[in-house]
């Protein structure tokens, strides 16, 4: 980091929407298309092993975007995650203090409170989940952060066609979300001739269900020649509590291979039109002169399972749901560089401080990747998972531990350095009981640094679990 320049470096935080690790060309996945991803990671610093705790919510994208915005852990949130409580200093509000102009454009699943707090202006807001992406009900900046058009709507058919109320100024008939959303961010570049650092965050609703997207990408994934992943199974072998929720029900019991492989080509032409858009927003920034003055951020906020595992969606917490993609890119970044060290994505909070040379707020708890970019010194050995009250979790360098209670109790023991698709489980094998013991300390010990025994969830899971 040149500590001598005189204005510090702009922040482009891109986060996409259920994007899983392995879904990046350059980082391993022949069959996908990525080039402008191809680029930040060629430009930068991707962390191949990236992570997210799960979550308390079957909807785990918003513990994770509360995580992001506020450095928290999983049980130091409010709410099942989807507000974050004032006293905890998010990371649009403090890059303000530190003299930056924050623009927030996209899905944002934490309220309407925090949005104001974070960001001096904005767009194409989407207070919510998920939605039909040529739809999108959206609202503008309101500068008195309360938001106050509300509407009642019935949601699409994939969510159960609830009645809903939303935030919505107005609709865009039409226009993918994608594009609404890459559109902003460009409105904003080109339209930006402050020389204040700025903070542009752009969040997306892709490649989240339902999976749509503009023609011509989706006739660049023949279903019939995707690969199907070693671990795809009819269905799960245990009932563990999510059999029937939303995400489980987009693909009718037992999974049938044909439509495993359409699903996953739909997943890949949605982030080849997603690529495809960031790649109109570097160029929009390149424009403007300053993309050597610019970190990017690109991170997903969640996995999803897509058939592996006899599953659909994210509420689990083997590998392809808890890893996401993680690349930091531009200025002061080492360029071309893997690492394999453990992170969470509540590390950027601070490791973004690190970078433009900050102090970072004693709300956060994250840890800065900043030293593992630049010695490949790991900062965290060992990881912590949870989901609602059904599932606990711990990995270390070798072997990931899973715990189920509730519709039933199972252990399972998987080797990931042998077996990284957790396909062979070992807890019924002796030879390794005193790995589930060691295991199952890390576990317990994870449990009350992160207050997860003082969470109604998290009480309730450890009063079931008798370990």
């Amino acid at each position: 980091m040149n500590k001598a320049k005189a204005v510090k470096p702009n922040i482009l935080f891109i986060l996409t929407d259920d994007q899983r690790f392995d879904t990046i060309h350059a980082l391993g996945n022949p069959e996908i298309q990525s080039p402008n991803l191809d680029r930040l990671v060629a430009n930068g610093t991707a962390f191949t092993h990236a992570h997210i705790p799960c979550g308390t919510s079957g909807a785990v994208c918003m513990p994770s975007r509360a995580m992001i915005h506020s450095g928290r852990t999983l049980f130091h949130l409010q709410k099942e995650g989807q507000s974050i409580p004032p006293e905890h200093t998010m990371l649009g509000e403090h890059l303000q203090t530190a003299g930056y102009r924050t623009f927030g454009t996209g899905k944002w699943h934490n309220g309407t409170a925090s949005f104001a707090r974070s960001f001096q202006d904005g767009g194409a807001i989407f207070f919510g989940g998920m939605w039909d992406h040529w739809n999108v009900p959206i609202c503008d900046y309101d500068p008195t952060g309360t938001y106050a058009n509300e509407i009642n709507v019935i949601q699409n058919p994939q969510a159960g066609n609830k009645i809903m109320r939303v935030h919505c100024d107005r609709y865009m008939p039409g226009r993918h979300s994608t594009e609404l959303i890459s559109d902003e961010a460009i409105r904003f570049l080109a339209g930006n001739s402050s020389n204040q650092p700025f903070f542009l965050y752009a969040a997306f609703m892709a490649p989240h269900d339902p999976r749509s997207m503009p023609e011509r990408f989706k006739a660049m994934y023949d279903p019939d020649k995707i690969r199907l992943p070693e671990n795809v199974m009819a269905e799960h072998p245990f009932t563990y509590g999510v059999r029937d929720i939303r995400d489980e029900v987009l693909a009718p019991y037992p999974r049938d291979p044909a439509e495993i492989r359409r699903h996953i080509a739909e997943y890949y032409a949605m982030i080849t039109h997603l690529d495809d858009e960031i790649g109109r927003i570097l160029k929009a920034l390149e424009r403007t002169g300053k993309m050597d003055e610019t970190i990017v951020v690109l991170a997903g906020d969640n996995g999803l399972a897509l058939g592996q595992h006899g599953l659909m969606g994210k509420q689990n917490c083997y590998e392809h749901s808890v890893r996401v993609p993680l690349i930091f890119s531009g200025f002061g970044i080492p360029r071309g560089c893997r690492c394999d060290q453990y992170a969470y994505l509540l590390d950027i909070f601070p490791t973004l401080c690190d970078l433009i040379d900050v102090p970072c707020p004693a709300s956060v708890e994250g840890r800065s990747l900043l030293p593992v970019m630049q010695t490949q010194q790991a900062i965290r050995k060992t990881l912590y998972f949870a989901y609602t009250d059904l599932i606990r979790a711990v990995k270390d360098d070798r072997y990931k531990l899973i715990e189920y209670t509730g519709q039933i109790r199972m252990t399972q023991l998987f080797d990931l350095l042998h077996d990284p698709q957790e396909q062979k489980d070992l807890a019924e094998n002796a030879e390794y009981t005193a790995t589930i013991t060691r295991l199952r300390q890390e576990m317990s010990g994870f449990s009350k640094q992160w207050d997860d025994r003082q969470h109604p969830m998290g009480k309730a899971f450890w009063d079931r679990c008798e370990i």
